[in-house]
């Protein structure tokens, strides 16, 4: 019972500390982000390179969950993990639930041949849409993406990967403990995957542009 209270306490604890960590200027960036991706959607020709508003949302979503995992306060790796995962499982999945059944019944309405959007949706819902579209090799910009859906999901994709990866890294690096150097020490293994990170964009660019 002793357990259970104190878990309860560190629960709205941890609650408290990211409502009172809330950037309003993130929700700007989002906003412009947001406007640079519609207009890319209006017509890319309007604004060179606006898909990069795409690239703003991952920023600010690694630099929002970095903020929450530097603010936990975790007794061991369980908790630590359950606590992070169940939070991103609130913010995504009921949503994004929502939004697959509804989309999947219209399109079944105005599509004869609905397959590949409905696997797109279903795969969406297991985070993992952005794979399935590289192996069904469907080009995002192809006539036939504008009948499916679900292709804009592949973003989301990328971020719940990111979830299942970043969390780990945080927590095996030491950035999750009290350590002074903890900082120094997760920045220095994020440059170095990055680096790995660039090297294969480079590589793979050259070989499939």
């Amino acid at each position: 019972l002793k357990k259970l209270k104190e878990d309860k306490h560190l629960n709205l604890k941890n609650q408290v500390s990211e409502r009172s960590a809330y950037r309003p200027e993130l929700d700007g960036l989002r906003a412009i982000a947001v406007i640079f991706i519609i207009v890319n959607h209006i017509n890319k020709d309007l604004l060179p390179s606006s898909y990069l508003g795409v690239d703003i949302f991952f920023i600010i979503s690694g630099y929002v969950i970095t903020s929450s995992i530097s603010r936990q306060q975790n007794s061991n790796f369980l908790e630590f993990i359950t606590s992070f995962y169940a939070r991103r499982i609130r913010r995504i999945i009921p949503l994004l639930l929502i939004f697959v059944i509804f989309s999947s019944l219209l399109i079944c309405l105005f599509d004869g041949n609905p397959a590949n959007s409905l696997k797109t949706g279903i795969s969406s819902l297991m985070g993992i849409s952005n794979i399935y579209l590289y192996i069904s090799s469907n080009d995002y910009f192809a006539h036939e993406a504008n009948l499916n859906p679900f292709t804009h999901t592949w973003s989301l994709g990328v971020e719940e990967q990111f979830y299942i990866i970043y969390p780990l890294l945080a927590w095996f690096s030491g950035f999750t403990n009290n350590d002074k150097n903890r900082t120094s020490k997760f920045f220095y293994i994020i440059l170095f995957l990055s680096s790995i990170s660039l090297v294969l964009f480079i590589t793979f660019y050259n070989l499939n542009k």
